[in-house]
């Protein structure tokens, strides 16, 4: 788990965390040092196949632990490039876990999470941690989760001043 801080009033951190346990994990040991809203931002992978996927979806892992997440496809591997995201969250209603949105494009979802950031809140950004690529159709573009958090909070900071 990476922190990334420059100048936010609210926690966000990248993880490598990429199959449910290890997500459920990440997200319990940030929602006991938080009192505040914990946004994620994960995703599944194309070649995830049931039973994997939906996992992610059911309580307590993701969507139970967090308040909103996000679910991205952060590595489309064999998928057709702009296939529709993984739609394992939608095991999940919202009475168990809040408004949960499916954002295909993993910069964009990113993005989304940090706009909805506010003082005391976590934004956690798993599935590629350090990883610094992201693989599209068998072609590995260059991405990088933690800089792209970066890019997005530095982005909202100008935009809020």
């Amino acid at each position: 788990m990476e922190r990334v801080a420059v100048g936010q009033a609210y926690t966000a951190v990248v993880d490598y965390a990429h199959k449910p346990a290890a997500v459920t994990e990440a997200l319990r040991a940030l929602r006991a040092r938080t009192e505040g809203r914990i946004i994620t931002v994960l995703g599944c992978g194309a070649t995830a196949t049931p039973p994997n996927a939906p996992s992610w979806a059911k309580p307590p892992s993701a969507a139970a632990n967090s308040s909103s997440p996000p679910t991205t496809t952060p590595a489309a591997r064999t998928r057709p490039p702009f296939a529709p995201p993984c739609s394992s969250a939608r095991a999940v209603s919202p009475a168990e876990a809040g408004e949960i949105r499916e954002i295909g494009d993993r910069r964009a979802a990113i993005a989304a999470a940090v706009a909805e950031a506010r003082p005391g809140d976590v934004v956690l950004i798993a599935g590629k941690g350090h990883e610094r690529g992201q693989d599209i159709g068998g072609v590995v573009h260059p991405f990088s989760d933690r800089d792209e958090l970066e890019a997005a909070i530095r982005h909202t900071l100008e935009v809020n001043q």
